[in-house]
């Protein structure tokens, strides 16, 4: 089938959405410009350099989504919690009168302060860079979300609790965040459940203001497609990390912008994955003011014939002086079967960085697992020790230690489910 055919279904999709859903009324504009790049770039293939390693396939306007069986990470978590399923807001169950009342949800007009962020981070190319690269699970959740939150935080506030975004449902929805943190501001934002296709997020960090994100993707049956773009004001802090589990296929973008001097940025994820998994982490940091800091931490660990796969890039202006960049890739492969691809970049335009990546594959340390049976672990017991403490670097990143608890305890579940042979 040519590519003006594979899209036809996806035209009429989004024609009768425009004409029917009175969620497009929101952003007509940008909604149609951001259509009109996915219909001219088409269904990624591996032909295109940052889709060689994540094939799509039978992807369709009407394709759902599905939730394998495993607990949500955050249900026990004390949170503003927005509940979305089959892509719209369950109001009853939501806390969005609580979090009206501490900060500013945007209605269906919009809100003043949205023209700085809606649309401006995602359609933004990078200044200076040798190409530009096209995001079109970017541009089909921006040309067809149905819901979402848009939410300023005041400045000076810290919030006194989480946001938490809940996706349910079996419907291949689109659901997006659009964020304001002003200067000196702190908010956490949480994401969990399986019931979206795609999420777009663009957030804007102000000065000295922070930003922590924390999404787990342990009940996605089959496929997920994020893109977050965040852009790191002065002083400021933003941090992310991405917990996955046993997907079809996830592919999860994260595009920071450094455009503060003394800022930072980063991006941190746990992947574990048994038969039929693939899971994408790919991020790139564009670094555009003086002594920034960003770290890119991706582990997993694989076993059956998952793959994972990471496709990291730094990116330095030439002003960006003594900016400081760091990626490291790792992968255990507790099967012979199972894959891991990386593919780490440099660009670089500045003289006085440092700037540097690393990337190591193997199996479990044979003698750390002798060590530890010989103490009386079972050698199931003694991978799930190591294969704790491995992932824990990545943890690690995560600023709250309630939090992080949760994702070592996710941890653990998985490897008690692979002792069972699930």
């Amino acid at each position: 089938m040519d590519a003006v055919n594979t899209m036809a279904p996806w035209r009429e999709a989004f024609e009768t959405f425009t004409a029917n859903d009175e969620a497009a009324a929101m952003g007509a504009k940008s909604r149609e410009a951001a259509f009109a790049r996915f219909e001219a770039h088409g269904l990624p293939t591996r032909r295109q350099e940052y889709w060689k390693y994540t094939p799509i396939r039978d992807l369709t306007p009407e394709t759902g989504v599905s939730t394998r069986e495993a607990v949500d990470p955050f249900a026990g978590v004390d949170a503003y919690r927005l509940i979305f399923v089959d892509g719209r807001i369950d109001m009853p169950r939501s806390d969005h009168g609580a979090l009206a009342a501490v900060a500013e949800i945007a209605g269906t007009d919009g809100a003043p302060w949205m023209n700085g962020v809606f649309g401006a981070l995602q359609n933004r190319e990078i200044p200076g860079a040798m190409f530009q690269v096209d995001r079109p699970f970017a541009d089909l959740n921006m040309a067809m979300f149905t819901d979402g939150l848009a939410v300023r935080i005041p400045a000076g506030l810290a919030l006194d609790k989480p946001i938490h975004l809940r996706y349910e449902g079996a419907v291949g929805s689109h659901l997006r965040l659009e964020m304001l943190v002003e200067k000196g501001a702190s908010v956490t934002v949480l994401e969990s459940g399986a019931g979206a296709l795609t999420t777009g997020a663009e957030i804007v960090i102000g000065d000295g203001a922070s930003l922590h994100h924390l999404r787990a993707q342990t009940e996605v049956g089959e496929r997920q497609f994020t893109a977050l773009y965040a852009q790191v004001g002065a002083e400021a802090s933003f941090k992310s990390f991405t917990l996955s589990a046993d997907a079809a296929l996830i592919r999860n973008e994260t595009i920071v912008t450094m455009a503060g001097d003394n800022g930072s940025g980063h991006v941190a994820a746990g992947v574990m994955g048994m038969d039929g998994t693939l899971i994408d982490n790919t991020v790139y940091v564009s670094h555009e003011a003086e002594h920034c800091e960003s770290r890119q931490v991706i582990k997993s660990v694989l076993d059956g014939d998952a793959k994972s796969v990471f496709q990291g890039k730094i990116f330095v202006k030439k002003d960006a002086q003594k900016t400081d960049g760091y990626q490291m890739s790792q992968a255990v492969l507790l099967s012979e079967k199972a894959e891991f691809d990386a593919k780490p970049e440099l660009e670089i335009y500045a003289d006085d960085v440092i700037c540097s990546h690393g990337c190591t594959t193997g199996a479990l340390d044979e003698d750390a697992k002798f060590y530890l049976r010989s103490r009386g672990c079972m050698e199931r017991e003694a991978e799930a020790l190591l294969v704790a403490a491995f992932v824990d670097e990545a943890i690690m990143e995560i600023e709250d230690e309630g939090l992080q608890e949760k994702m070592r305890a996710t941890t653990d579940e998985w490897m008690q489910a692979r002792a069972r042979g699930q």
